[in-house]
C-alpha cells in the first residue's frame, strides 16, 4: 500500500514539473504573439510556478496527514517497534533457557 501511495507522490511531482514546463511554453507563446510582454510573460509564469508549488506543498501536506491517521488507524507496527519487540523476546528466550539450565543442575 506505501509503494501504492509513493507511485501516486512520484506521478504528482511529474505532474508538477510537466505543468512547469507547459506554463513556460504557453507564456512564450504569448509573448511570440506579442499578447504580453517578456517582463510581463516572466512574472506570470512565476507566480503561477510558485502557485502551482504552493498547492502541490498543500496537497502533500494533507495527504501525509491523511496517511498517517490511516495508518495509524489500522495499528499497523513500525518496523522499529518490531526490531526492538523481536530483541526482547529472544533476551526473554535466553534467559528462560539459561534459568532452565540452572534448575536441572542443582
Amino acid at each position: 500500500m506505501l509503494e501504492l501511495m509513493k507511485k501516486g507522490l512520484m506521478a504528482g511531482i511529474g505532474v508538477v514539473v510537466l505543468t512547469t514546463e507547459k506554463v513556460q511554453e504557453t507564456v512564450r507563446k504569448l509573448v511570440e504573439e506579442g499578447k504580453i510582454t517578456t517582463e510581463e510573460g516572466e512574472n506570470l509564469a512565476r507566480e503561477l510556478v510558485k502557485t502551482g508549488q504552493r498547492q502541490w506543498e498543500e496537497v502533500s501536506s494533507t495527504m501525509a496527514e491523511k496517511t498517517k491517521k490511516w495508518s495509524e488507524s489500522l495499528e499497523i507496527v513500525k518496523r522499529k517497534e518490531f526490531e526492538d519487540l523481536k530483541e526482547r523476546v529472544l533476551t526473554l528466550e535466553q534467559r528462560l533457557t539459561e534459568s532452565e539450565k540452572g534448575k536441572t543442575a542443582s
